[in-house]
């Protein structure tokens, strides 16, 4: 536990030394493909996963790997361009890293993005889903081991994980905007195969809507850090009714999220706005 904090507080150190006294409140975390929101950022300052102590290295097509501050609608941001999987290799405290370290620099509420397959007959390809709950199946949880007890408690709540108050803004804005937008459960898999018939068939028995490899982990250390959530996922893929699954590729999944993703960009700013 010592050791995990120490780690934390070198990169926090390492960080607060490259940006001066900005002081951010909003962190942000762009899943694949949806990295573009930062050519909106008014940047101030950009890091490379690489140069921070520690901090994991993004492996995935899509994920830029740079920590970036800056100004967005008016609010102090850190934006992460590019995650970490489990499927990298990477422990599920290296995954969750960045977001105590996040929390440490200043934010109080955390935006997180990603792409995701549907397992609802109703959620189509390029559909923005705002998460409202999810289903943890992967195999490890970010909080087990000694907990942190400066971040959280030893057990978290997590009857309420996503913000209903910010999906509400964020359904307002969508339907202002008529984009087509859910409310969706999201099940959290370990990748990084995507999944069988069988298993999009039992992720829609067990209420999943839409389906990822991201997201909950981050969510989970977030809650258990105190920090207000909103996760919004573009849909690149439908998968249910079983019928109408195709291949995917990872080129059709950044292809989709890049058509969609200023629908995505859009929705964030305004939040941003709101918050």
């Amino acid at each position: 536990m010592l050791q995990e904090i120490k780690k934390i507080k070198e990169a926090v150190n390492y960080i607060q030394g490259k940006i001066a006294d900005f002081s951010p409140e909003i962190g942000i975390i762009l899943g694949t493909g949806l990295g573009g929101l930062v050519n909106d950022i008014d940047v101030l300052f950009s890091l490379k996963y690489d140069d921070i102590p520690d901090f994991p290295i993004s492996t995935v097509e899509g994920h830029s790997g740079r920590l970036i501050f800056g100004m967005l609608s008016d609010r102090k941001v850190i934006v992460m361009q590019g995650r970490f999987h489990y499927y990298e290799g990477y422990s599920m405290k290296q995954v969750t890293f960045p977001v105590r370290i996040m929390k440490l620099l200043g934010i109080q509420q955390l935006i997180v993005s990603n792409v995701s397959g549907s397992t609802n007959a109703n959620i189509d390809k390029g559909d923005l889903v705002f998460i409202k709950d999810h289903i943890y199946l992967q195999y490890e949880n970010p909080l087990t081991g000694a907990n942190l007890d400066e971040f959280g408690p030893r057990f978290p709540d997590m009857s309420e994980p996503y913000s209903l108050k910010l999906i509400e803004k964020a359904k307002t804005i969508a339907t202002e905007k008529k984009f087509r937008h859910h409310e969706g459960v999201y099940a959290s898999v370990p990748g990084p195969n995507l999944e069988t018939k069988a298993e999009y068939k039992y992720l829609n028995i067990i209420g999943g809507d839409i389906v990822g490899m991201s997201t909950a982990p981050e969510v989970i250390v977030a809650v258990h850090c105190g920090l207000e959530v909103f996760a919004i996922s573009v849909v690149t893929d439908k998968n249910f009714p079983l019928e109408e699954v195709e291949p995917v590729t990872v080129e059709e999944v950044i292809a989709i999220a890049l058509e969609a993703e200023p629908k995505m960009t859009t929705v964030v700013k305004e939040l941003l706005r709101q918050m």
